[in-house]
Formats: structure tokens, C-alpha cells, sequence
């Protein structure tokens, strides 16, 4: 799933009154903020947390202005644009008038690319696995969710949502070593 797609969907769950969503779509979001930020602040990497820190709360605070129509990303863009204006401003920057604050080209960070080729990858190495195996993977391990959870969304009992995870582990790590 596409970043846009997920934040907006953990979002609207979140201010639907869904607090678990919501927890995941500031998790979600401080990544893509963290590396919005490094690009923008790449003199002064010790400052980009503090930002992203103080940007959350902003969309915390803001979150009502939130339009359903509109992309998360540019509204949270938006936002994480003011508090480096702030930032730059309080702090008597020279030349902050001339960081690129709407370079489109630089949003994510080598890193976060990296996270995305491996996420990539993990997409289709779980899809080699039978649904009994990859299911419960993706819900446990990746999204976070209790065996029960688990259980009760897939339809398995929770020993089975266990050995799922246990024998799906065991394969995949022997499809990454190359023995099967």
C-alpha cells in the first residue's frame, strides 16, 4: 500500500475514534516527517527529532483542519513547513531563505528508500507463503496485532495463528538462505 493510502486510511480511522490507528498513523507519519525534515535540515541534523516532535504535536493539535478530500502528506507537509519557517526564523538562520523547502524530488531520504525496496521485498517473499502461514506474519509481526486479534480477523484459532507465524518464520528464513 501506497504511503498516501495508509496514512490517509490510519487517519480517518483515528478520527473516527479508532486510538490504535491513530498511535500507527503518527508512528506512521514521524517517519515520513523525519525524512521530509533530514532533507530540508541537512546542516543541522541534531534538530530535525525536536521538529518532527514539535510537527506532531501540530498535526495532533490541527487534526480537526484535516480535510478527507485533500492528500495527508501535503497537509502534514504544510504544517512541518511552518514549524521549519519557525525554527529558522527563531534560531536567525543566514540563507534559510534559500533552503528548498518544496523540493519535490528529495521527500524521502536514501534510507526511507531503502525501507520501501525492503518492504518490497518482504511483500513478495510473504506471498511465496501458503495464507495460513503469511496471514498471520503480516497481522503479528508487521502490523502489530495480539494473536487474539489475529485469530479473530483470519478465522484461525490462536494455536493456529502461533504455529502460522512460527512455521512461516521458519520458511521464509529458509527461502532467504536458499534451501528451499
Amino acid at each position: 500500500m501506497e504511503i498516501e493510502e495508509r496514512l490517509r486510511a490510519l487517519l480517518l480511522q483515528g478520527l473516527a475514534g479508532e486510538a490504535r490507528d491513530y498511535e500507527r498513523f503518527l508512528a506512521a507519519l514521524s517517519t515520513h516527517l523525519r525524512a521530509f525534515l533530514r532533507r530540508r535540515l541537512g546542516q543541522w541534523p541534531d534538530e530535525v527529532e525536536d521538529l518532527v516532535q514539535e510537527t506532531l504535536l501540530a498535526v495532533h493539535n490541527q487534526r480537526h483542519t484535516y480535510r478527507a478530500d485533500m492528500p495527508v502528506t501535503a497537509w502534514a507537509h504544510a504544517i512541518a513547513r511552518y514549524k521549519l519557517v519557525d525554527w529558522f526564523r527563531a534560531h536567525a538562520v543566514r540563507g534559510a531563505r534559500n533552503v528548498p523547502l518544496d523540493d519535490a524530488d528529495e521527500l524521502f531520504s536514501t534510507q526511507d528508500q531503502d525501507a520501501a525496496q525492503a518492504r518490497r521485498d518482504l511483500g513478495l517473499l510473504l506471498e511465496t507463503l501458503p495464507d495460513k502461514q503469511r496471514l498471520p506474519i503480516q497481522h503479528v509481526k508487521l502490523e502489530g496485532l495480539s494473536v487474539v486479534e489475529t485469530a479473530r480477523l483470519t478465522g484461525l484459532s490462536e494455536s493456529a495463528v502461533k504455529v502460522g507465524v512460527h512455521r512461516g518464520l521458519k520458511a521464509l528464513a529458509a527461502r532467504i538462505r536458499g534451501v528451499a
